[in-house]
């Protein structure tokens, strides 16, 4: 097949959980024998770089284009109409748009916003939905809760884009159903989350050699990350801590110093903030605990942590996606007391832990794997392009 892509990221494999999406994608199609071109916004020169070193232009078209920074008073009218529509410059728009009226088979746009960029072409995309704002949005609140106008808009576009689109693809059954409510007459399919399994280093059994430690890995500018990092620290850690008084706690990510610096005091807390790569701090992690109140999708920290043989303590959000079973996959539970008993006892059994990250990682890699989820868009692009 001819098939277009449009990303909202430079397709990388170290990169957010969008780009290693779309690095699996890209690289999938390709392998498949299809003709692919594929179009991406980027707002960091560093991941353009890396992006086109792993699609050298002479296997892949791979065509990456800058975010506009600087916003003009037309573009900022514009948004009112079509959110954030200003990711896409008008040199990416005027290339798809020549590269469409070439011909192709599917159009394939992922992310809520590249939507904007195929309403002509509507009948012969997919338009792939990793999380809804509808659901995210409903507990916002305090200084990271978005504008009330900016919330209407965006709220509203939502709506208005899942309604334009027949074929619809999202990562679980919980947006499946969300979005089939929004926009009955669409036929929505569920593909999970795809990870490259080689980029994720499992060793069997690990030696431990420190101190039992938990830890939380994300990004705590979003507030479902920090909010979670909140229930752990006051709610969480102080009963674990005393039970294990041996064990330790980090924190890890973007923006983790300022963001947590309230919670600086925390004894046996270390933050380590915008680390250059993430899975050595998932290594030296025994427990993974991490329970968001709220976001819809998968969580591709939980993800990881599953691929990379981290022990995952978790709720029912933190494993939205993923047929894990407590006990078996991860431990599970929605209530403080439950959260508290799976950490201390994967902190006090290795052979649990063990059994837990084995169990962890074949799941990963019968759902998340490229050849399982890059075969389910390649069914959906076949069932489009034969509706023609």
């Amino acid at each position: 097949m001819r098939i277009i892509l449009v990303f909202i990221e430079a397709p990388d494999p170290f990169g957010n959980a969008a780009a290693r999406w779309y690095y699996v994608l890209l690289k999938g199609l390709v392998a498949r024998g299809h003709t692919v071109t594929a179009f991406a916004t980027s707002s960091r020169p560093s991941e353009s770089e890396a992006a086109l070193r792993h699609f050298p232009r002479v296997d892949y078209d791979l065509r990456i284009y800058p975010t506009l920074t600087t916003k003009s008073l037309s573009s900022k009218l514009n948004t009112l109409r079509k959110p954030f529509s200003y990711l896409f410059s008008p040199a990416m728009q005027i290339d798809i748009e020549a590269e469409l009226a070439k011909g192709f088979d599917v159009l394939h746009l992922e992310h809520l916003w590249s939507g904007w960029l195929g309403l002509e072409q509507a009948q012969r995309s997919v338009l792939h939905i990793h999380y809804l704002f509808g659901i995210d949005l409903a507990g916002q609140a305090g200084a990271q809760a978005m504008s009330p106008l900016l919330r209407r808009l965006v709220l509203g576009a939502e709506k208005r884009l899942l309604r334009r689109y027949p074929n619809i693809s999202t990562l679980t059954d919980r947006l499946a159903t969300e979005i089939a409510a929004i926009s009955p007459h669409s036929q929505v399919d569920v593909v999970p989350l795809g990870l490259e399994p080689s980029f994720y280093l499992f060793e069997t059994r690990p030696t431990l050699i420190r101190r039992p430690t938990v830890g939380l890995i994300g990004t705590f500018t979003w507030q479902p990350n920090f909010v979670a990092a909140e229930r752990l620290f006051t709610r969480l850690w102080p009963e674990i801590s005393r039970q294990v008084p041996e064990a330790r706690i980090q924190a890890v990510g973007h923006n983790a110093t300022t963001a947590l610096a309230q919670f600086a005091s925390t004894p046996g807390l270390e933050i380590h903030a915008d680390v250059p790569d993430p899975i050595p701090y998932f290594q030296s992690t025994d427990v993974l605990l991490y329970a968001p109140p709220q976001g819809s999708g998968m969580k591709v920290k939980v993800v990881e942590a599953f691929a990379l043989g981290t022990p995952v303590v978790t709720n029912a959000e933190g494993v939205e996606g993923l047929p894990a079973e407590d006990g078996v996959h991860a431990g599970i539970a929605n209530d403080d007391a439950g959260l508290i008993a799976r950490t201390v006892a994967l902190l006090r059994n290795a052979d649990r832990r063990h059994s837990q990250r084995i169990a962890a990682r074949r799941l990963f890699e019968t759902v998340c794997a490229p050849r399982v989820t890059v075969d389910a868009i390649e069914k959906i692009h076949d069932r489009v392009a034969k509706a023609r």
